[in-house]
């Protein structure tokens, strides 16, 4: 039993983007929950067994796994026939793996410290900065035209994300907006995005 615990407009909207990409809606109870937002709407839901109070958290025969990134190398490895991944054990899979941990470890890090004006030689010499997001990008696309080559992946889901919602943040390069804006159109994210908006409004 698979049980996926979502609020709307959240963090967790890329995981029901990719539910639907596999196609494993009907293998996955979707619960939706409150979560505290920024603008300091929303609260604490306490039915969500997310020991942070936050989503995604996907509960799989009792155990609650977190984290984006774990969600997806989870669900692509329980169904690995629905082509969102490569077949788990190839160097591909291994690229596949780095850009899912790149993403947590690394992208999303740069980005916050930016958003938060933040800058330190400590930040800097660990998680680099845009540029260095920039090079690498780029340089994964020219061979593209998806992260992995000549197929979109949840990588490509998952690390064109914060672009997806920040589009300010988006690098000034027109490979990069291309990608984001392929990502963005996929018939998937807006049956999400249609659903997310109908809970809203709910």
């Amino acid at each position: 039993m698979l049980t996926l615990f979502h609020a709307p407009n959240s963090r967790s909207s890329a995981i029901v983007t990719l539910i639907d990409e596999m196609d494993i809606a009907d293998r996955v109870d979707l619960r939706v929950v409150t979560v505290p937002r920024h603008d300091g709407s929303g609260a604490a839901d306490p039915a969500n067994p997310h020991p942070e109070a936050k989503v995604p958290a996907l509960v799989h025969d009792g155990q609650v796994i977190t984290e984006r990134a774990a969600i997806i190398l989870h669900l692509t490895t329980l169904f690995p026939d629905r082509g969102l991944a490569p077949r788990v054990g190839t160097a591909d899979w291994g690229r596949f793996v780095m850009w899912l941990t790149w993403y947590q470890g690394v992208l999303e890090p740069v980005l916050i410290h930016e958003m938060a004006g933040l800058s330190h030689p400590y930040l800097t010499s660990t998680f680099r900065g845009s540029a260095e997001v920039k090079a690498r990008l780029r340089a994964a696309l020219e061979e593209g035209p998806w992260l992995l080559g000549g197929s979109y992946s949840a990588a490509d889901l998952l690390v064109h994300s914060p672009y997806a919602w920040l589009p300010d943040a988006t690098p000034d390069d027109d490979l990069i907006r291309d990608w984001v804006a392929r990502c963005m159109a996929r018939p998937a994210r807006q049956r999400t995005l249609a659903a997310d908006a109908a809970r809203m409004a709910a």
